[in-house]
């Protein structure tokens, strides 16, 4: 222990001899020479001497209090050589017009022929109602400073004060922390304020997240959060990351839907089908005559929303057609159109030899494509195909040693329906692959874009070929499918039409009865022939 102390108090009292480089002619106190006139067994004891001597001696730079900290103390928060007040929200902010110039706002107060320009005491009013007054403390706070310490949980009302004083870059910085604390709870909230703000980038941020967790990670307050016009687009994206089948879709609608009309329940997502079925039942059960839910003056406002289903890929299923047919949500109409749209294509695919797409239509795909997904829990060999009946092309998907293949089943595996004896048959497709973290942001992903395919029987064709260092379980599987040709637009068009003109004839007639009798007619057959029109259009 003497050794070791008498080393540190001479590395301590080196520093009062001079600058270090000057010893006492080579005693012990003195410091070592580095030019290797030491004998060969003192190097290991001397290397540890230098190394205690250089910790000792080496300064610590200790960060004295900036200069921004300084002006923010003493300008900002002291309000010392103020030249201006700032009045709002009954708060005073003893300010200074040469920093609050960085504001787009009060340069132009200041600048122009503006009777504030000249004034001491300035009065603000303030319109929005998301600005409060510790959003304007940081606001203010900002021009003084150049860091700015912003919680989600305060980003909204912030960005609102921050976008009325023109700020653009505390604008973009409350947008930065936006879109790294997007998740279920958030979501929402972000998507509204940057619509209103004009935040684009936070908008198209959020906009995937919700594609991609809506029907992977249901939650009962994330239904109830989404507004009509939110879910109408996601409904119509082919982005929407699926699971199982487009009828999951349905029953995902049916529950937000009976969420969005009774936002007081509070049950959980286990119990949240069972209770909007019996809800639902129970008011179609008080409807007089053929009236479907969406058709009536509660559910007419989902009428767009529900429009944008892909009803040709839930009616190809019986036990999903029947529980549509049940539910009497989705006027019959729109039924029987999907009905024959089915029939027809059903008959090209026996009788006129459609094989399938032949050309690649990313329009097709994206507005008529079958929509479907996988969650694979842990990696291990997976076979799976998807319900329905897909007009004879027996898909199998198997997941095996990071590969995902698909398969034409023709007579190799047992299936419960008709399969296409043809030679050959063609898909159109593109797949998806995604890993999340607990918020809902993808960790990993890969994508294969739109393909055609051609298989011949039994034929199977690698899709995907997966590196496992990008693995992360569970892993989600999201296919986009087209197995005819796309429809012939006129016989498209007659079905739109037939549609439109009886919607039409239904309104004429219950808006005529309403004007003689004073009664509203068949509720909501306004908003079924706006949605009509908004098909035939496109």
């Amino acid at each position: 222990m003497g050794s070791l102390s008498s080393r540190v108090l001479r590395g301590r009292a080196s520093p009062a001899r001079g600058d270090g480089a000057a010893g006492d002619g080579g005693g012990r106190g003195g410091k070592r020479k580095r030019s290797g006139a030491e004998g060969p067994g003192d190097s290991d004891s001397d290397s540890e001497a230098e190394r205690e001597e250089r910790l000792l001696n080496t300064p610590r730079r200790k960060k004295l209090k900036s200069t921004f900290k300084y002006i923010y103390q003493t300008l900002f928060l002291n309000g010392e050589n103020s030249d201006i007040k700032i009045c709002a929200l009954g708060e005073e902010w003893n300010l200074h017009k040469v920093y609050l110039r960085q504001s787009g706002y009060f340069s132009s107060m200041f600048s122009g022929s503006w009777k504030e320009s000249n004034m001491n005491v300035i009065e603000l009013e303030i319109p929005d109602q998301n600005i409060d007054i510790e959003a304007l403390q940081v606001a203010f706070g900002s021009l003084y400073r150049d860091d700015v310490l912003i919680k989600p949980s305060r980003v909204v009302a912030l960005l609102a004060a921050a976008c009325m004083l023109q700020l653009d870059g505390l604008i973009q910085r409350c947008g930065e922390t936006m879109k790294e604390t997007i998740n279920a709870k958030t979501v929402c909230g972000y998507y509204n304020s940057a619509e209103t703000y004009g935040l684009d980038s936070v908008k198209k941020k959020c906009l995937e997240w919700l594609l991609n967790n809506l029907m992977t990670h249901q939650s009962v307050e994330l239904f109830k959060e989404l507004s009509i016009n939110l879910m109408k687009q996601l409904i119509s994206s082919s982005n929407l990351f699926v699971m199982q089948v487009e009828m999951d879709v349905y029953t995902a609608l049916k529950k937000w839907m009976f969420l969005q009309l009774v936002p007081s329940w509070n049950g959980s997502l286990k119990q949240l089908l069972a209770e909007a079925d019996a809800w639902f039942a129970k008011r179609i059960k008080d409807f007089e005559g053929d009236v479907a839910f969406l058709e009536s003056e509660q559910g007419s406002a989902f009428l767009p929303v529900f429009a944008h289903l892909r009803l040709p890929y839930i009616v190809s299923d019986l036990a999903s057609a029947r529980i549509v047919e049940r539910d009497s949500l989705i006027p019959p109409e729109w039924l029987s159109s999907v009905y024959k749209q089915q029939w027809f294509a059903m008959l090209r695919a026996e009788q006129d030899n459609d094989i399938g797409p032949q050309e690649l239509n990313e329009e097709e795909m994206e507005g008529n494509s079958m929509r479907c997904g996988r969650k694979l829990a842990k990696d291990g060999d997976y076979c799976w195909r998807w319900t329905g009946f897909n007009f004879g092309f027996d898909l199998l998907v198997t997941y095996t040693n990071r590969y995902i293949i698909f398969k034409r089943n023709t007579l190799n595996q047992p299936c419960s329906g008709s399969v296409s004896l043809q030679p050959r048959r063609n898909i159109a497709f593109r797949l998806r692959l995604a890993s999340f973290d607990s918020s809902g942001k993808i960790i990993c992903s890969r994508a294969t874009g739109y393909q055609i395919l051609t298989f011949e029987k039994d034929q199977e064709q690698v899709v995907m070929n997966l590196d496992s260092r990008l693995l992360i379980f569970p892993l989600y599987v999201c296919c986009n499918f087209l197995y005819t040709s796309p429809q012939k637009k006129t016989e498209a068009q007659e079905l739109v039409t037939f549609e439109c003109l009886s919607s039409y004839v239904r309104y004429q007639t219950s808006h005529q009865l309403s004007e003689v009798t004073g009664s509203e007619g068949r509720a909501g057959s306004k908003g079924f022939l706006s949605v009509g029109l908004m098909e035939s259009s496109n």
